[in-house]
């Protein structure tokens, strides 16, 4: 999710491997605007997230060779446009007692200014983790050891596209309102889409269920 609009990007429905973490991200290359730059990644310490931004990311290099044996392959090494941040929690006896963050791919202070933070830094999942929380509200399916768990993929995928949909066209979000100054002071609600740019009003589930997908 992008951070300042809270638009929900990308989600993929897949294992915790590498290479599931890799259709994500090249599904996020192929929404990205290629003028734009690439964005700046937090995540969790899950290590397969390293490993895919590198696949999609990357940049193919040979590493010196000594005069000794075989020459070497070539290595994928991260571009300097490519920026990845980790908090990671630090666990002691099974409980959480405080956070790490790492600095995985790119300049600390580079990070920084990306996010506008102070020298404190504000490096941290916590967007994507309320994005986590408004999903197990949103879906019986995703409640943990319930009878309601998703029986078939197929229709899991859908129903988390129409989530999705639904998140960034329909639900405002208190964090996205503005103050409207038309004779009296007023807030105008706006969703993540709204606050993109890319719509200009808050959508009824009705005109999101008929909104007929361009062919493309």
């Amino acid at each position: 999710m992008e951070a300042d609009t809270r638009v929900s990007i990308s989600h993929y429905e897949g294992k915790r491997t590498a290479d599931d973490a890799t259709e994500l991200f090249k599904d996020i290359e192929r929404k990205r605007d290629p003028d734009s730059q690439i964005p700046l990644f937090i995540s969790d310490d899950w290590d397969p997230f390293e490993e895919a931004l590198l696949s999609v990311y990357g940049k193919a290099q040979k590493p010196p060779y000594k005069g000794r044996g075989r020459k070497p392959n070539p290595v994928l090494v991260p571009g300097e446009d490519l920026k990845y941040a980790q908090v990671c929690k630090k666990r002691e006896k099974g409980s959480i007692v405080g956070m790490v963050k790492r600095i995985v791919f790119g300049d600390l202070e580079d990070i920084l200014s990306i996010l506008g933070a102070d020298a404190d830094g504000r490096i941290n999942t916590s967007y994507a983790e309320r994005l986590n929380l408004t999903v197990r509200n949103s879906l019986a399916r995703f409640i943990r050891k319930t009878m309601n768990f998703s029986k078939k993929r197929s229709v899991h995928i859908k129903i988390v596209d129409f989530l999705q949909a639904w998140y960034n066209f329909a639900k405002p979000h208190i964090s996205l309102r503005v103050l409207e100054i038309d004779g009296k002071r007023k807030w105008k609600q706006r969703t993540p889409l709204m606050a993109k740019g890319i719509t200009d009003h808050i959508w009824k589930l009705g005109e999101l269920l008929m909104f007929r997908v361009p062919i493309q």
